[in-house]
């Protein structure tokens, strides 16, 4: 039995000894093979830069626009990623020879195994200080369209993108003239930051998708539509095929705060934009200074709320094909330009209360509502309350250059008045009504030489 035993001891040193020279193999031919793929990786995608002609030529594939590509490289920790440096994409006639895109650089970590099998599956995006200069032309073509691509992905990544960075970008949106000269920006963002989740490039592409192609945060230093500009703004998007979405916006404009949507569409020949948005404490002063005539010609606080949409028409006139309407109240201001009115100087003498004894133009309050349309800005029902004076009136006034005014209405001295003063004040056209004038009035001319009458 010893003896036995001794045997069946020895045969399990043996298998064990077996299994260790079994396993030193496998770890040997797991490290060669290892060794032998990152061997293989190193020698076709460590010097990428020389596939750079190909890869400019897939992209001008895509974009039928010319590229250009300063630097490619790849790196392979803490992940795989591709990167490039300097890239430009030029515009075609008619447009202008600018750059529809030119970024610093972009990183797009890439499916080591989908690129071994000669498919690109990108997993993320890095983009550095890209600017986009989108253009349209006045048959409203766009100069980002290829014809050729229109109705296929075939050469797009196809599925969504994990996730797309933007730190430090810049976007103009504008017209070409018929002339073909540049037209004035309709839509600029600046200093724009944004992460999105789950974009389809593919759809973006494609104008026949309909399907939510990617959201996220968005937060830009300035941005601007038309001739409204706000600051620090901060919003959630959702991008679809030739449209953007801003929702829950916040932001800083002009001294005060608005919050609202904002939606932006390429989609037909015109762009197309709307904006629903609720304002507080913006100063009329700092607003005005957006419009050369109509600086200095109203201070105030103003809040309310607005709705505008319409198209970017081709035309200098940035109000041209914008309809809206709202809601605006304009609180302890005045209206510099009414005190060299020497009619409306005359019906003041009969109110010396508050602040209207020394600046008869000031106010305490103004309210209206307003709707524009046909580049005039028209106000069913004006509600001024001045200090010791109380307006109701109606009227419009024209946006299209010739900024002429018309409006009419009723200005009642609200404090009772003395019988001498109430029979002068008939002589000058007022009626009393329990002790109260009121007058008649027409404001016309136009924003930078107004005219009041009775």
């Amino acid at each position: 039995m010893a003896a036995f035993s001794k045997r069946v001891h020895a045969s399990d040193d043996t298998r064990r000894v077996g299994n260790k020279t079994i396993t030193r193999r496998r770890i040997l031919v797991v490290a060669a093979v290892c060794l032998a793929t990152l061997a293989l990786l190193a020698f076709i995608l460590v010097d990428l830069d020389r596939y750079r002609p190909q890869l400019i030529s897939y992209l001008e594939d895509i974009t039928g626009r010319n590229v250009q590509i300063a630097h490619l490289t790849v790196s392979f920790f803490p992940r795989v990623s591709i990167r490039l440096d300097d890239v430009r994409v030029k515009n075609l006639p008619p447009f202008p020879p600018n750059d529809i895109v030119k970024l610093n650089r972009l990183d797009a970590e890439v499916d080591l195994w989908a690129l071994l099998h000669q498919q690109l599956v990108i997993k993320s995006l890095m983009v550095e200080d890209p600017e986009i200069e989108l253009l349209s032309d006045a048959a409203g073509h766009w100069n980002f369209e290829n014809p050729k691509t229109m109705n296929s992905t075939s050469i797009v990544p196809q599925g969504p993108t994990g996730k797309i960075v933007i730190d430090r970008g810049q976007l103009i949106v504008s017209n070409l003239l018929p002339s073909n000269a540049r037209g004035p920006m309709f839509l600029e963002a600046h200093d724009v930051s944004s992460e999105l989740s789950n974009l389809n490039l593919a759809a973006i592409v494609n104008p026949a998708s309909s399907s939510v192609n990617g959201q996220g945060t968005w937060k830009a230093g300035r941005f601007r539509i038309g001739r409204f500009e706000a600051t620090n703004v901060n919003s959630h998007v959702r991008m679809e095929s030739r449209g953007v979405f801003f929702m829950e916006a916040r932001a800083d404009a002009y001294g005060g705060k608005a919050t609202g949507n904002v939606s932006v569409s390429l989609a037909t020949s015109n762009a197309t934009f709307r904006v629903d948005a609720r304002m507080s404490g913006i100063s009329m002063t700092r607003l005005l200074a957006e419009f050369p005539n109509a600086r200095g010609r109203m201070t105030g606080t103003l809040e309310g709320d607005l709705t505008l949409a319409g198209d970017m028409a081709h035309t200098t006139r940035p109000l041209a094909g914008t309809h809206g309407s709202g809601h605006l109240k304009v609180t302890n201001g005045q209206v510099p330009p009414l005190m060299l009115n020497a009619n409306l100087m005359k019906l003041m003498h009969f109110n010396d209360l508050g602040p209207a004894k020394e600046h008869p133009s000031s106010f305490s309050s103004i309210s209206t509502d307003f709707e524009l349309a046909n580049l005039r800005i028209s106000s069913r029902t004006i509600d001024i309350d001045g200090y010791g004076l109380d307006v109701d009136g109606s009227g419009d006034v024209s946006v299209s250059g010739s900024d002429a005014l018309n409006y009419r209405g009723v200005a009642t001295v609200t404090t009772e008045q003395g019988f001498f003063t109430n029979l002068f004040a008939r002589v000058e056209g007022a009626t009393v009504t329990n002790g109260k004038l009121s007058f008649p009035f027409r404001l016309e001319g136009t924003i930078e030489h107004p005219k009041f009458s009775r």
